[in-house]
């Protein structure tokens, strides 16, 4: 099998694109290198199989000639990162929404199938106990740009639903609760690697806001694991899966359990949305999946806990030398 990875150069795709090159197939990237690195990829150079494209998937000419030569389509092209959302808007924006139409209408006149990558974002302000994929959706007012992150990976989830529905095209839609894992980078706000790096150099660790809004983190191994088996699943075509860990914390207590298992001198310390983002921020409380879908339908069940994942970006910041 060929797969096209869009946004392959980027912290997920990269470990995607490593695993499906262990299994045999065959892996292009097409990526942009905005918020991607060629060094997640560099050591994929040369293998058998891999080829790598820098490119925009809005080159309509260069996308199809991409998806015309391949399998199915892994759609992970998007902004990311809490901090690049509230000072790029209109990127953050016009990469989800014209990105992911240009790639749907693409795959759709050569019927290749097309796994969307969206996020636990989505859920918004909704306040239940976990987030179940068929619950609603609550946003906040428009005038707030944070929100359009979530706003932007909602359209796509109802264009790609629509494209299924209307054109037949095979899609799987993904949303995924706060992967992490080696080569991923705080530089946008990702919270457990800049909180490890923080206390790695013996920094302050920042804490935004009150640090009581609470997270479950999933290591990119699980996450991968479970993309690859819901590919290779008849039944989730046409559907929505929440893809995350099982273990609740709240950011305060993640930073002291960094600070605990890294034995760093570092003291934690709070720091208002105001001052972190911009004037009247607004986080998510809560953020828990419901995993009892993907669980029932491919056996999903995290194998990394919250220490595994804490361990391995401490080993993978020091190894290449972020401290």
């Amino acid at each position: 099998m060929t797969y096209l990875l869009t946004g392959g150069a980027g912290f997920i795709g990269s470990h995607l694109a490593e695993e499906l090159l262990n299994r045999g197939d065959r892996v292009q990237i097409i990526d942009d290198l905005s918020t991607g690195s060629v060094g997640n990829i560099e050591h994929l150079k040369g293998r058998e199989g891999f080829e790598y494209v820098v490119g925009s998937i809005l080159n309509e000419a260069l996308l199809a000639e991409l998806i015309d030569g391949v399998d199915l389509v892994f759609h992970l092209a998007a902004a990311v990162g809490v901090r690049l959302i509230v000072e790029s808007p209109v990127r953050t924006i016009e990469t989800n929404i014209k990105g992911t139409e240009i790639v749907l209408e693409l795959a759709a006149k050569k019927k290749k199938p097309v796994v969307i990558f969206s996020t636990s974002e989505v859920y918004g302000k909704s306040n239940g106990a976990k987030f179940l994929e068929t619950g609603d959706l609550i946003l906040g007012p428009t005038f707030k740009g944070r929100w359009s992150y979530a706003a932007s990976k909602i359209i796509d989830e109802f264009l790609a639903l629509a494209y299924y529905k209307e054109r037949k095209l095979p899609v799987i839609v993904i949303r995924l609760f706060n992967t992490v894992g080696p080569r991923q980078t705080g530089r946008y706000g990702m919270v457990v690697p800049r909180f490890v790096q923080q206390a790695l150099a013996g920094e302050p660790i920042t804490v935004f806001g009150d640090g009581q809004q609470s997270r479950t983190f999933t290591h990119v191994r699980d996450a991968v694991w479970a993309i690859l088996k819901l590919v290779g699943c008849p039944s989730a075509i046409g559907d929505i899966f929440n893809v995350g860990g099982k273990e609740e914390i709240s950011i305060e207590n993640l930073a002291l359990l960094v600070k605990e298992m890294l034995k760093s001198p570092s003291p934690v310390v709070y720091i208002p949305y105001e001052e972190a983002y911009e004037e009247g921020f607004e986080d998510m409380r809560k953020r828990v999946p419901d995993i009892s879908k993907i669980q029932a339908l491919i056996g999903y069940e995290p194998k990394c806990g919250l220490r595994d994942i804490i361990l391995d970006v401490a080993d993978y910041q020091k190894a290449v030398g972020l401290v």
